[in-house]
């Protein structure tokens, strides 16, 4: 949860400061958080470490066929669509919309709260 307290933190000061900056950093933070919940994941449910963004979709693919839980909570589309609009949309392309980086912060802490459950950590 520390990189989406950052994240979170990032932008409530890139809304005050009326930063791009901050809402790019912001984005980037949260990003981390989704690939660091999916590594412990990954981790938890294959004994794998993946190595790749390509490799976590794989293996969130993997786990989705062979978990109903995973694939109830369409995990690898919802990282897929984190990594699009947080990573590559706003850091990568500086395609910044307030108000769809502040959906997407939403997004992941949903996700980190499901990632949460399945691996028995209550979100705080």
């Amino acid at each position: 949860m520390r990189f989406y307290e950052e994240s979170v933190k990032e932008f409530e000061e890139g809304v005050r400061e009326n930063n791009p900056y901050k809402f790019r950093d912001s984005a980037e933070k949260a990003w981390n958080a989704v690939v660091q919940a999916t590594n412990a994941l990954l981790l938890k449910l294959s004994g794998k470490l993946p190595s790749s963004y390509w490799e976590r979709r794989r293996m969130l693919r993997e786990l989705e066929r062979k978990l109903p839980e995973i694939e109830r909570l369409m995990l690898r589309d919802r990282y897929g669509a984190r990594e699009r609009h947080l990573h590559e949309m706003v850091f990568y392309e500086s395609v910044i919309d307030v108000e769809d980086v502040k959906y997407e912060l939403e997004k992941v802490k949903a996700y980190l709260s499901d990632v949460g459950k399945v691996l028995g950590i209550e979100a705080q």
